[in-house]
């Protein structure tokens, strides 16, 4: 993780107090910083769709070599 990139972020962009800052969970930066809007959580209708476009295959030998 860029803690120092953060911690710019934070303190600059957000004007946060540097306890504040360390008090934030990641996540609740990354809200606050507007990237909770940059993606979707994976749904099991995409999961589906992946699993689809990359599906598993058989290599042998039974120890996934």
């Amino acid at each position: 993780m860029d803690w120092a990139g953060l911690m710019r972020l934070g303190l600059c962009q957000l004007g946060l107090a540097p306890e504040a800052f360390w008090r934030l969970t990641p996540v609740e930066l990354m809200v606050m910083l507007g990237a909770d809007a940059t993606q979707a959580p994976l749904t099991r209708a995409r999961l589906d769709e992946l699993a689809r476009a990359y599906p598993d295959t058989w290599k042998g030998g039974g120890d996934g070599a």
